[in-house]
């Protein structure tokens, strides 16, 4: 069998008229017309318009996962925020200074129990650094000193050193006058220091190392007064600050007394001062620190 009755074969086998004896030659009409015998055809089939939801199937499958994709990832965002969102919530917090003293459990007393709510409302809120003069009683010569610091203003008060101490021979007042031999009860400032002996290394106050330092006489019990001021802390008692301890300036009068210090104890009680161990002042200089705005709180206990 030829080739060319073959393709005439085929170009017959879509039109099955009966009677059809079209020749070879006549083949490519007859697909056209299969063309259009096709649309006849088709009729049953579904038309273009109509498959085309079958065709998109794949574009919704794509689009759900991106949905499911876009859902994964904003809840990871929610679990898991990026580095840069945890620096900026840091950098929004308080200070690390701030956030010491609210993490605190607060203490009604402010870690200070000896003195009354009223003193310790006296107390400046910038004061970091403390001493704590507490008497045994009102009309007692000894007493107990006690060194306080806290790691922010407003933060409650924590203590770390304490000694023995002595203070007037006849108590405490809280209206002085000069010779009364009382030492003055209240909150008062440490500006100053000085003493017959260098500075301890580490001394951040203003230091004035003089001869004059040195006690004469006998102490109010007839003991010796010698290295009493070897090393002193003007208390800001009827003085002006910002200068030696041995300044005699009292701006509220001579009658009040004045050159009211922190020094060496000599064993006895004093006329107004406050003495506590050699030792303990060569600390009190080494740590006490201007920035820090220290103070000395002092009188009877429970004042």
């Amino acid at each position: 069998m030829s080739k060319h009755a073959r393709a005439g074969s085929r170009a017959t086998r879509p039109s099955r008229t009966p009677g059809a004896n079209s020749p070879a030659g006549a083949a490519r009409p007859t697909r056209r017309t299969r063309g259009g015998a096709g649309g006849t055809r088709r009729a049953d089939r579904p038309d273009r318009a109509s498959r085309r939801p079958r065709g998109s199937r794949p574009l919704a499958f794509a689009a759900a996962l991106g949905l499911l994709g876009f859902g994964a990832a904003w809840v990871y965002l929610a679990h898991d925020p990026p580095a840069n969102a945890a620096t900026a919530a840091a950098d929004a917090r308080p200070p690390a200074e701030q956030r010491a003293a609210r993490a605190a459990e607060r203490d009604p007393l402010q870690g200070l129990p000896e003195v009354s709510e009223h003193t310790r409302a006296k107390i400046p809120a910038d004061a970091r650094q403390l001493i704590l003069v507490a008497g045994k009683a009102k009309d007692s010569s000894e007493s107990t000193a006690a060194l306080y610091t806290r790691p922010a203003a407003g933060a409650d008060w924590a203590k770390s050193h304490s000694w023995p101490a002595r203070n007037g021979a006849k108590g405490w007042s809280t209206v002085r006058t000069y010779g009364d031999l009382t030492s003055p009860e209240g909150v008062f400032a440490l500006t100053d220091a000085g003493g017959l002996l260098a500075k301890p290394p580490g001394t951040k106050f203003p230091y004035d190392q003089d001869p004059s330092f040195v006690a004469t006489g006998l102490g109010v019990n007839g003991e010796s007064l010698r290295g009493s001021f070897d090393y002193v802390v003007a208390i800001d008692f009827n003085r002006k600050p910002g200068v030696s301890p041995l300044d005699p300036t009292k701006p509220e009068g001579e009658e009040k007394g004045g050159n009211i210090w922190l020094h060496v104890d000599h064993d006895g009680p004093s006329q107004g001062c406050v003495g506590i161990p050699k030792a303990a002042m060569q600390k009190v200089l080494e740590t006490l620190d201007p920035a820090a705005k220290p103070v000395i709180v002092m009188g009877p206990q429970g004042f």
